[in-house]
């Protein structure tokens, strides 16, 4: 329940935390605590203070009070701050402009300063501010400055804005006196002053997404192949118009299974979210629905994989019909195992006892009829391979060879298709730039005869390192323009760091189809923009290689002559 709503209808009487063996009339102690309110403008007062010190006593256990700007106490917990902290997903959601409005009262029976994890366990909840009393041992003994009580020390804690070492401000021990003299009101609203101009400060375009992105490097993944899967994945939340603020890196032997990286890095992670006012969280491999639901739980925003973002790019880049058409099949394909809810379990449907009830629940409403566009979908798609397959025995029975370009994304096919056959497909430097699948004819003059041929070029859909199983499934209609095709020129971006594993990456999922393609042609592009080094290992690796630049013109003619043979090749 949102803690920004809690007022005198709002009191519960619920305790958190550890309850084990606590009394009846400790818990009731405890639950009379909502029923303080403190001066909107202090952090706390001594009776106050000395009141929850003297429960956190008798229980021999500590105690956290969290209080909203009206000075009502909207959450008692037995336990640490980072026991009882508030769920993120409950936090008011105000960004990195703001704190939550909360503040935080907590004992600890040691008299050593708050930890680490009680001071980010305030800045994960962007508490205005946390009050650390530590407790005398016995009750009513006397400090040196002639105070009496169960208070023997306090600390004053909270958020700093524009600090490169650490997210937090810790004072040093002070009498409870000094903290409830201290004006509640005025500590606020200078520091959200200074959030406020951080923010404007370093606010990107309103539309984009505000992104952390995470890693994840397992035991069988080199550093260098890593930090390039990484670099990647940055590129693809550009090109969906998110901005990566921060990135975040773990080494495990594997993925942790329900939430894929360690506990404490969560921890980490959720500070991370709170400090630099991030809206999005996107891990650099695919998550299951389980491992969604818990990140987001414990961080407070929309966590999404490698996969989702990449369904995102392809949903802003198709044009045609057939492409959107593609375009959300896989996204329901992926969306459907990912519904929230309880599964079966919600079922009323079914008979016997305690099946029997109101009906169809909304889950099941929502998944009969994301399967029934499916279906529909699913049959649009078989109407387009059919259209396609006429449209290749056209070309069949007219002799005309069909050569279709393949390559990793942002290699270059689209503007190598411009060039030879004088077209104009849009074209730009971001991964994915072209969806939908464009066939354009192509005239080639023989060298020595003079004699004119005819052939077709088709600029297929980029490929990808691991190109998700759904994307491979919906888009089986393009693909197939590759297995069916009598030839494929494999355009490779030499000037990528990465060359050599983008082309490991196509091989590999062209082994995959179903239909295995025609003989290919690979062609190195970009060649001037690689030092003399890079490109005579690419001619030693692959002396049968054709070497271009579509931009520049280097190596075109060459090119024509090339894609001739491989074409009388086919005939034979």
């Amino acid at each position: 329940m949102d803690p920004r709503k809690r007022g005198k209808e709002f009191i519960n009487n619920h305790i958190y935390g550890d309850l084990k063996g606590l009394k009846p009339s400790q818990l009731k102690q405890l639950q009379r605590l909502y029923h303080q309110r403190l001066p909107g403008d202090r952090l706390t007062t001594p009776e106050f203070a000395q009141r929850l010190a003297a429960i956190s006593t008798d229980l021999g256990k500590p105690l956290s009070a969290y209080l909203n700007r009206r000075g009502q106490v909207i959450r008692v917990g037995v336990g640490s701050p980072r026991q009882t902290q508030i769920p993120p997903l409950e936090l008011p959601r105000y960004g990195a402009s703001r704190l939550s409005g909360i503040r935080c009262i907590a004992t600890q029976l040691k008299r050593n300063p708050p930890g680490t994890s009680t001071l980010t366990a305030m800045a994960i909840q962007r508490l205005d501010a946390l009050i650390c009393l530590t407790l005398t041992g016995s009750g009513f003994q006397r400090r040196g400055g002639g105070e009496t009580g169960y208070v023997h020390t306090a600390y004053l804690a909270h958020l700093v804005p524009n600090s490169k070492e650490a997210a937090w401000t810790l004072s040093e021990d002070m009498t409870l006196e000094a903290i409830a003299q201290q004006d509640f009101l005025d500590l606020v609203e200078a520091l959200e002053g200074e959030f406020e101009r951080e923010f404007v400060g370093q606010s990107v375009d309103s539309d984009g997404d505000r992104v952390l992105l995470v890693g994840l490097r397992t035991q069988n993944v080199s550093e260098a192949d890593f930090q390039e899967h990484l670099a990647e994945v940055v590129r693809l939340v550009d090109t969906a118009g998110g901005v990566v603020l921060q990135t975040i890196q773990q080494g495990r032997s594997r993925p942790h299974p329900q939430t894929v990286i360690g506990s404490g890095k969560v921890d980490e992670l959720a500070l991370a979210v709170q400090t630099v006012g991030a809206n999005l969280v996107v891990f650099d491999r695919d998550l299951s629905p389980a491992q969604v639901r818990n990140l987001e739980k414990r961080l407070g925003v929309r966590v999404v994989d490698r996969t989702e973002v990449i369904l995102d790019i392809f949903a802003q880049r198709a044009q045609s019909r057939a492409g959107k058409l593609q375009v959300e099949l896989a996204q329901l394909e992926y969306s459907l195992p990912r519904l929230t809810g309880q599964g079966q379990n919600m079922s009323r449907l079914g008979g016997g006892i305690g099946t029997r009830g109101p009906g169809e629940t909304q889950l099941e409403t929502e998944r009969r009829a994301i399967s029934q566009r499916l279906s529909r979908l699913q049959r649009e798609v078989t109407n387009l391979q059919a259209h396609r397959a006429r449209m290749r025995q056209q070309r069949q029975a007219q002799e005309v060879p069909s050569i279709a370009l393949v390559g990793y994304t942002n290699a270059g096919k689209s503007t190598l298709l411009n060039v030879l056959a004088n077209s104009d497909i849009y074209t730009a430097d971001q991964l994915f730039a072209t969806l939908d699948p464009t066939t354009r004819r192509l005239s080639i003059q023989e060298d020595v005869t003079h004699v004119v041929h005819n052939l077709v070029l088709t600029d297929t859909v980029g490929f990808i390192h691991e190109l998700p199983p759904a994307l491979v499934d919906a888009f089986r209609a393009t693909l197939e323009e590759v297995t069916e095709a009598d030839a494929l020129l494999h355009l490779v971006d030499l000037s990528h760091g990465a060359w050599q594993n983008q082309i490991h990456s196509v091989m590999g999922i062209l082994s995959e189809m179903p239909i295995t393609p025609g003989p290919i042609l690979l062609v190195f592009n970009k060649i001037d923009q690689v030092d003399g080094d890079t490109l005579e290992l690419a001619k030693e690796e692959y002396p049968q290689a054709t070497f271009i630049s579509a931009t520049a013109g280097f190596g075109l003619a060459t090119l024509r002559q090339r894609l001739l043979q491989l074409v009388d090749y086919t005939k034979h």
